[in-house]
């Protein structure tokens, strides 16, 4: 059974940190890329970072890059997203997916999603 739980979330002051985690399960984790995406109230899923697990190759949207780090440890079929400098637009739930299609952060082409989690930064 293919899981990708994200966890980590949680409610931070802006300019805080947080650093969130997925862990997948149920497929041959290094021949996908791991994306983040968030979700806030009202708009649509928006692509916040990938991570090729294959030659490690990262990519992040304008609006978190120097902010939000991604990394992937193969060994425990993880991904992380270290994420600084908080802002109150940041608030989301996010959630990790896993796509066979690497170098792209269109929702659609990823194959498997987990369960989000809630990012909640107050200003």
């Amino acid at each position: 059974e293919v899981q990708l739980q994200a966890s980590g979330g949680g409610l931070v002051q802006a300019g805080g940190s947080l650093r969130l985690s997925c862990a997948a399960s149920g497929f041959t984790f290094d021949d996908y890329a791991i994306g983040w995406f968030r979700q806030a109230p009202g708009k649509e899923r928006e692509g916040v970072s990938y991570i090729s697990s294959s030659d490690g190759s990262t990519h992040y949207a304008d609006s978190v890059k120097g902010r939000f780090t991604i990394s992937s440890a193969n060994a425990e079929n993880s991904v992380f997203l270290q994420m600084n400098s908080l802002k109150p637009e940041d608030t989301a739930v996010y959630y990790c997916a896993a796509s066979v299609v690497a170098g792209t952060l269109l929702p659609g082409l990823y194959n498997f999603w987990g369960r989000g989690t809630q990012v909640t930064v107050s200003s």
